[in-house]
């Protein structure tokens, strides 16, 4: 089955406008999370989904600069922008991620695919695997796995505002539709919060990069620095994550 890994993005965020091209290491944010993704080995291809606004045409000439693929859709309609994109590469199985996560965890990514295969291959069944269902991994590590045919269920049934502004709510607020399976770290590491929403957060992955390289290094490089140095974790713990539901 061809799997594809779809990165949200667009200019327009709210808290941090145009933070998926600021600078970060040695490319981009939105480069860092492409770069990190593109090691995922059970994925097939990436494609960064972004809008038909006319300031995300700064997106796509990124997606051109670091060689990956992009399709534009509705910035209002999320789900049916990502609807599109996973049907225009011909996905089978879907990998969503979204570009606010420089630190996200190839890793993190195989070990749930794999998990994904096993449950449908064993004959167990799932149609959505998630890290966030109950959190345990550092939030900027997020991950989910669906089918298309789960995700194109979606795309024709959802009707909420909410279920169309975000892209997977429609599987977890209907689990009498859905086989749902939730994937937990370890360690309980959920206080931790490594995405990109605010300029505080940006200070605090600028401090990471600049100790740590602007390349790929692991999740357990982070929280060993971060053990280290727990001022940096302190510059961005005050901020408060906005509501999805």
């Amino acid at each position: 089955m061809k799997t594809v890994a779809i990165i949200q993005a667009r200019m327009s965020s709210t808290r941090l406008p145009g933070k998926v091209l600021l600078p970060l290491g040695d490319e981009t944010v939105l480069g860092q999370v492409v770069r990190r993704v593109k090691l995922c080995r059970r994925v097939d291809e990436v494609i960064v989904a972004t809008t038909d606004a006319p300031d995300d045409g700064a997106i796509v000439r990124e997606c051109g600069q670091i060689g990956v693929g992009w399709y534009r859709g509705s910035l209002t309609d999320v789900l049916g922008r990502y609807h599109g994109a996973a049907r225009a590469a011909g996905a089978e199985v879907v990998a969503r991620v979204t570009s606010d996560c420089p630190l996200f965890d190839p890793t993190v990514l195989d070990s749930m695919m794999e998990r994904f295969c096993g449950l449908r291959q064993n004959g167990a069944g799932v149609d959505y695997l998630s890290n966030t269902l109950k959190r345990r991994y550092p939030r900027g590590l997020d991950a989910e796995v669906f089918t298309f045919a789960a995700l194109d269920k979606a795309q024709a049934e959802a009707r909420a505002d909410f279920e169309r502004e975000h892209v997977t709510p429609y599987f977890y607020r209907h689990p009498e539709l859905f086989r749902l399976s939730s994937y937990e770290g370890a360690e309980d590491h959920a206080g931790e919060r490594w995405t990109l929403d605010t300029p505080e957060d940006y200070q605090m992955l600028q401090a990471v990069y600049r100790e740590l390289g602007g390349g790929i290094f692991s999740t357990a490089a982070v929280l060993n620095f971060l053990k280290r140095h727990p001022e940096v974790g302190r510059l961005n713990a005050h901020i408060e994550q906005k509501k999805a539901c």
